[in-house]
């Protein structure tokens, strides 16, 4: 009698776990609800991994969302525009809105192998000193480019070795990929030429080249602070700027990236947003 009811029992979870199998539906994630600016509405997003102490502390001062068709001109300008810069001119012909929420900067070759590439900078509409920068960004795919988020400011050129004064460029992030699970944070000041000092640092990603993520950098009086998907990757207190600096968005072709006979082209890097947070 145990016997048959054991089996009974039996016969029942089995058939439970069939049916459930077979009738079941595996639903998908839910998207976290996000603020993406503090004077509308929720939008369905991932949650961009900004640390914890910087949404705490620091409140959103400017942004671009790069929603729409054009580019916002009230924001941005075409930087270095008609130049030619190494391997490439630039031209405002590589910088579009893709209309899904990104901002694009192409790398492109004519026929005749001209080489295009495009920067959209903050330099006529937005120069500011300290605070927490952030950018959400999907990687170039060709060697030959290497592409970037810097702040810059008008006087970097001066060479006294005063970047407090002067200003330092700051590559928040460059990347290319001839080395493609690498990163680089940089910093540059003292001008272009003879004079020239630099300090940087590489860091090894497996998966930066794949999907988005996130780029930050908190600019304080005493120190940068380097973050990648939220997580710290370098900190200095070298050549900390004190004065005004705005946005660049960029691709180069310098030979940094590799050799570009070796790409493929058109090339490009997208940007889902470009956010600017200062402290409480």
């Amino acid at each position: 009698m145990n016997l048959i009811i054991m089996n009974f029992k039996v016969y029942l979870i089995g058939c439970f776990v069939v049916t459930t199998l077979f009738s079941c539906k595996k639903s998908d994630p839910k998207p976290v609800k996000i603020f993406t600016n503090p004077n509308t509405a929720p939008s369905e997003a991932v949650l961009p991994p900004t640390p914890d102490h910087i949404l705490k502390n620091y409140e959103l001062a400017w942004s671009d969302e790069f929603e729409g068709s054009q580019l916002d001109l009230t924001k941005w300008s075409y930087r270095a525009e008609g130049t030619i810069r190494n391997l490439a001119t630039v031209s405002r012909n590589t910088v579009k809105l893709d209309g899904q929420g990104n901002l694009q900067l192409m790398t492109l070759k004519d026929p005749d192998g001209t080489y295009y590439v495009g920067q959209a900078a903050t330099n006529a509409s937005y120069l500011t000193k300290y605070g927490y920068f952030e950018c959400r960004a999907k990687m170039n795919e060709s060697i030959g480019p290497h592409v970037a988020f810097w702040l810059q400011s008008n006087t970097m050129g001066v060479e006294n070795n005063n970047p407090a004064v002067n200003g330092t460029e700051i590559d928040i992030f460059e990347y290319h990929r001839k080395k493609p699970e690498l990163l680089f944070h940089n910093l540059h000041w003292n001008g272009y030429g003879s004079a020239h000092k630099t300090i940087g640092t590489k860091i090894g990603i497996p998966d930066i080249g794949n999907g988005y993520h996130t780029f930050g950098l908190e600019w304080t009086e005493t120190e940068y602070i380097f973050y990648v998907d939220g997580k710290e990757t370098w900190r200095t207190s070298t050549a900390v700027s004190k004065t005004e600096q705005y946005v660049i968005l960029s691709t180069e072709l310098t030979g940094f990236g590799g050799d570009p006979l070796l790409g493929t082209f058109p090339d490009r890097v997208l940007f889902d947003y470009v956010r600017v947070y200062k402290a409480k």
